[in-house]
């Protein structure tokens, strides 16, 4: 007599469990180039931020500034797509505590990083600089985004070490990245770039642990 599927969790149909982590790695890879490519041009642009409010931008920095504006939203939308097959990487055993923490803090880092980004196209179209606008879009970038970043590392990080869905040095990788952000993100300049090579790093494991999971078999011819 043949037994159905045990029952509590349900079954996975074939391909899922590839599709899954490449979908992942790819929107990973992808948010973590978008993202460093937009801090990167307006670093350059901008290199004392927005303690530089008083200084006329040229019109090279602002089609620098403009392009960085413009690889936001996408940087956004991969790093929604990262964010949910990130966590069905992790899989059903998940802890509710720190899953919320996980959601709240991805949520709230791509609501600042829009916010900041809004921030700076407004001053980019005004006629006159406007010290607020700068002083307002480089806070919410550097000091509340990059904060909301580091605490999505760090649940990351405890998921996946609770989980075991991540290897020890990765995690510790994690908790530093974590750390850095937390600690250093408003103080030191070019220290936003921790966020996305951390993204990329986790991107490539996930996108290498889901090519190379054994393939489930098919239905006899």
């Amino acid at each position: 007599m043949r037994q159905g599927p045990p029952t509590g969790r349900p079954t996975t149909p074939p391909g899922q469990s590839l599709s899954t982590p490449r979908m992942a790695g790819l929107a990973g890879v992808l948010f973590a180039i978008l993202l460093a490519g937009a801090i990167v041009l307006a670093r350059i642009a901008l290199p004392e931020g927005g303690g530089a409010a008083r200084v006329a931008i040229t019109s090279g920095q602002r089609d620098a500034v403009t392009a960085a504006v413009e690889l936001v939203p996408f940087a956004g939308i991969a790093f929604l797509w990262f964010m949910g097959a990130l966590r069905a990487h992790g899989g059903d055993a998940e802890d509710r505590f720190v899953s919320t923490v996980f959601l709240g803090s991805g949520l709230v880092f791509v609501a600042c990083l829009f916010g900041a980004a809004a921030a700076a196209g407004t001053v980019l179209d005004a006629d006159q600089p406007q010290d607020f606008g700068r002083h307002f879009s480089y806070t919410l970038l550097t000091t509340y985004a990059m904060r909301m970043a580091a605490v999505f590392v760090l649940a990351t990080s405890t998921i996946g070490r609770r989980l075991g869905v991540f290897p020890r040095p990765l995690v510790l990788l994690g908790t530093l990245a974590g750390l850095v952000l937390l600690v250093v993100g408003s103080s030191v300049p070019w220290s936003e770039l921790v966020f996305p090579a951390w993204a990329l790093i986790i991107s490539v494991y996930v996108l290498k642990s889901g090519l190379a999971a054994p393939r489930p078999p098919g239905p006899a011819a």
